[in-house]
């Protein structure tokens, strides 16, 4: 290899062949030396990259100068060394290269060039719902009914896994995509083509970030931008800022990894970190295990970074060996990181690098809490959750409040269940879940959750019928230790069984609550509360009849439910009273930290890992039943109401068309902050009265075959109709929550689809009025389809959530900013006027350009291409197209 930057090492030992290795620059370059070791792993990709992609030697020398150069938008081309994806986000992408495969072919090219280059993996994790629980048998009837669902994808995806090379899918029932990454997928060092080089990959979901806690450098992006990684485009970025974020001294006895990252989460918020890398370093790391990282790092969507990264140490080798991994090649991983100057001593101080800024954290003073009853960044402490509930049930209407009238506080509504008579009232539990790889790929709180369950039952304790509990462990090995422990009886007696291995009730496949619960919620207009160990509590995203969120450890969320409210003081008030009349408290039952950690050596041990893994793609009958077509081409079928042929790339040609000035366009939404991908674009039920609902009901579909958003996202005339349906949409046009918008020209207040509709068919464009953080949450890259497909051309927000705006400029669609201190308020804009936004025929990253307003008002916004690479997407109409392009010539 001609490149410059390669170094020859020496061999491991004089038992291993020669094996060349990448060098990050010089050891002995100070440069190099007071890298982060996240900037580190960058360095590492662009010289590895440096033939193929034409990485000039000023590049590298950019990311050896990185504090020099960290605030002057210099580009890096980062090409990460596998790619995974769920089958949410994951079906859309296979839908799109078979798309592209026939785009590629009616151009004249040759279509098996849409093929992934690098390593591709799928777990099928997101499609599995709670419709059973509290049976013994649950287990084998939601993966029942989930075959009976989504055969016809899951059909497709195995056609897809047969079609292209380097593609392996994971069959429905293995686990959660994150967890499985963690135990398994994850290399740490990639050891191909006779080259030692560090593990990173990208993921088609927001949470991939959990594996940053291993010290692989990965984080979410677009399914659209994934799949241009897996054609081998490299991701063009801005060279980041790295935020060091040193944590010191002990957790106290009673707290968990859980109340860590909420901790985090709401320092990092008010930090300011979206767009930035977070590197964890200080002797406190050293105090956490490997899950606990990954659950710090897991939550990294939540407060905005774009990486959350724990570099490699002795702990992370130690994981490699505890999880069953070769131990031949954990010594190489450790020797190479070793040569290299990559391997983390978090407690010598010597090691640490420099970094754009620096926050603390004393482990010693977090705290129990949860997180609530909107967003994750809310933390509460849980001796003030009782209080904090009671403030927002009549705070204004917002993130903290539900303006519930003080004379109906303690409203209460009678309601009959399997014959037995029970009560509601605000603040009362309804679902309790245990769930989402945050969590459950964490021993020491799913042992925890196990021992207090233990200690419940032996005191007595119960939980009321008719809560919704549930268990989905993120891996087959949680239940494996569960059991050879022997807590999962426990658990099972207080109702948490495993119901499914997947994302579930995290993501809102949280399936139905008894009707007479539903029937008293709506009856009393009860703020009805789920407590899940999940990650995201987003408005509308857990169940549309829990309007109150909290996310808690799993051993909260089993406290929660056994006393069946958030309103409870667990110092002053007791969890229940027994047979025996004694009042039994939280404290008598929570397990010490001791005795959490003597379970664990005894029962998580290698060969678990290995029995679990070995036949992993195998175990699946239902899977392996699947008959799927082998051809290259896949032959769409227009009957289908889940895999249909979008219309990206109708009439696509090999020139390019000019960009535009958008003239007089109509705003179809103005909202204010946090408006989230869930808001955009739902994953849950589809509501029977919804625009999707009626295009189903014309396909001659029943409600109960409606499935979910998450599930058609293979469909775009379900996807653009399900585009803005959250029920709980906060649109400034109209004066209560709901999915609908104002259609101007008429006056009329229509279903967001059916206003956009309006607008296309008189040839208007649309663009969105929005605050800060628009686009937070799950990195569906549907939240920039189905706004294309709508109409919208442009959104003009104050901020945008990192991978949000990575999917418009995917898209095509025109991320607008507005200038530092001005939004729609100082500018006065109501949204009711027509916007003429000004594309100039020369462009540049993040330049300002001109807004004209039918009223004679002109202001000006900050175009968000913040790279030369994303130009020249948004000249191709996006990134598929301009893929499709160079296959195509």
């Amino acid at each position: 290899m001609s490149n410059p930057f390669v170094r020859i090492v020496e061999p491991l030992d004089a038992k291993q062949p020669l094996k060349k290795f990448f060098n990050l620059g010089k050891l002995e370059d100070v440069r190099y030396a007071r890298l982060p070791f996240s900037i580190r792993v960058l360095l590492e990709a662009a010289i590895r990259n440096c033939d193929e992609f034409l990485v000039k030697k000023a590049d590298v020398e950019n990311i050896l100068n990185w504090k020099v150069v960290q605030h002057k938008n210099v580009e890096v081309p980062f090409k990460p060394a596998r790619v995974i994806l769920q089958d949410f986000t994951g079906v859309p992408a296979v839908v799109d290269f078979a798309a592209m495969r026939d785009a590629v072919k009616k151009l004249g090219g040759d279509p098996e060039k849409i093929n992934p280059i690098c390593p591709a993996d799928l777990v099928i994790d997101h499609s599995i719902q709670v419709d059973f629980n509290k049976r013994s048998d649950s287990l084998q009837k939601n993966q029942d009914l989930e075959f009976e669902r989504n055969k016809e994808r899951f059909e497709f995806l195995k056609w897809g896994s047969q079609a292209f090379k380097n593609m392996r899918i994971i069959p429905p029932g293995s686990g959660i995509i994150h967890q499985v990454n963690l135990e398994y997928l994850a290399r740490v060092v990639m050891d191909q083509d006779g080259y030692y080089y560090p593990d990173s990959v990208v993921g088609t979901d927001s949470h991939t970030t959990m594996i940053d806690g291993l010290g692989v450098l990965g984080w979410g992006v677009g399914g659209i931008e994934a799949e241009a990684v897996m054609l081998g485009q490299p991701i063009s970025m801005v060279l980041p800022e790295v935020v060091g974020y040193k944590l010191l001294g002990n957790p106290q006895p009673l707290v968990t990894s859980t109340d860590i990252v909420l901790t985090i989460t709401k320092h990092l918020r008010q930090v300011g970190v979206v767009g930035k890398f977070v590197e964890f370093f200080g002797p406190g790391v050293a105090q956490l295990s490997i899950a606990d990282r990954a659950t710090i790092a897991n939550m990294c969507p939540e407060y905005g970074a774009t990486a959350a990264y724990f570099p490699v140490d002795d702990i992370s080798i130690g994981y490699l060996i505890q999880t069953g991994r070769d131990k031949e090649k954990v010594m190489y991983t450790k020797k190479y990181l070793e040569a290299v100057g990559m391997l983390r001593d978090f407690k010598n101080s010597s090691q640490d690098p420099d970094f754009t800024q620096v926050v603390e954290l004393d482990l010693h003073t977090v705290v129990p809490c949860c997180s609530g009853p909107k967003r994750p960044q809310d933390k509460v402490a849980v001796s003030d959750m009782k209080k904090d509930f009671e403030t927002c049930l009549g705070a204004k209407q917002g993130f903290k409040g539900f303006q519930i009238t003080p004379d109906r506080h303690n409203s209460i509504v009678k309601f009959n269940f399997e014959g037995c008579d029970f009560e509601l009232s605000h603040g009362s539990v309804v679902i309790a879940a245990i769930t989402s790889c945050t969590n459950t790929s964490n021993p020491s709180v799913m042992l925890g959750a196990g021992l207090l369950a233990k200690k419940a039952v032996e005191a007595g304790l119960t939980v009321k019928p008719y809560i919704k509990t549930s268990l989905s462990p993120g891996s087959g090995v949680v239940t494996y230790y569960l059991r050879e422990s022997g807590v999962m009886s426990y658990l099972s007696k207080l109702g948490f069984d495993v119901v499914g291995y997947g994302c579930m009730t995290c993501i809102g496949n949280s399936g139905p609550l008894p009707e007479s619960v539903v029937e008293a919620i709506t009856q009393g207009d009860l703020v009805a509360v789920g407590v899940l160990s999940g990650n995201r509590n987003f408005e509308g995203r857990v169940h549309p009849n829990t309007r109150a969120n909290y996310l808690a450890s799993p051993p909260l969320v089993i406290a929660y439910a056994i006393a069946g409210t958030i309103r409870i003081d667990f110092e002053k008030e007791p969890l229940g009273i027994n047979a025996s009349g004694k009042k039994i408290f939280l404290k008598d039952i929570w397990p010490t930290r001791n005795e959490i950690q003597a379970v664990e050596r005894q029962f998580v041990i290698p060969g678990m890992f290995k029995e679990v893994y070995q036949k992993i793609e195998t175990v699946n009958e239902s899977w392996n039943a699947l008959n799927a077509p082998s051809d290259k081409l896949y032959t769409w079928n227009p009957k289908s109401t889940y895999i249909k042929s979008p219309p990206f790339f109708d009439g696509l040609t090999l020139a390019l068309q000019t960009p535009k000035t958008i003239e007089d366009a109509y705003v179809l939404l103005s909202f204010g902050d946090s408006v989230t991908t869930d808001h955009i674009s739902p994953a849950g039920n589809i509501a029977r009265n919804s625009p999707a609902a009626r295009y189903l009901t014309s396909r001659g579909l029943t409600p109960r075959e409606f499935n979910s958003y998450g599930s058609r996202r293979g469909n775009d005339a379900v996807m653009a109709r399900g585009t803005f349906a959250n029920i709980r949409l906060v649109n400034k046009f109209i004066d209560k929550q709901g999915p609908q918008t104002v259609h101007f020209p008429s006056g009329e207040t229509l279903d967001v689809f059916d206003a956009a509709e309006r607008y296309k068919q008189a040839g208007h464009p649309l663009i969105v009025l929005a605050g800060k953080e628009y686009g937070a949450g799950s990195s569906r890259d549907w939240a920039a389809k189905g706004p294309f497909l709508l109409g919208i051309k442009a959104v003009l927000a104050e901020s945008y959530e990192r991978i949000h705006r990575s999917n418009l400029v995917g898209m095509g669609v025109i991320p607008l900013q507005y200038l530092p201190g001005e939004d729609a308020g100082t500018l006065g804009l109501t949204g009711r006027e027509r916007y003429t936004i000004i594309i100039p025929e020369k462009l540049k990253p993040q330049m300002n350009i001109h807004i004209k307003l039918d009223t004679g008002k002109t202001f000006q916004a900050i175009m968000r291409f913040d790279t030369d690479v994303e130009l020249t997407y948004f000249h191709n109409g996006g990134i598929l197209n301009y893929m499709i392009r160079k296959m195509a010539s």
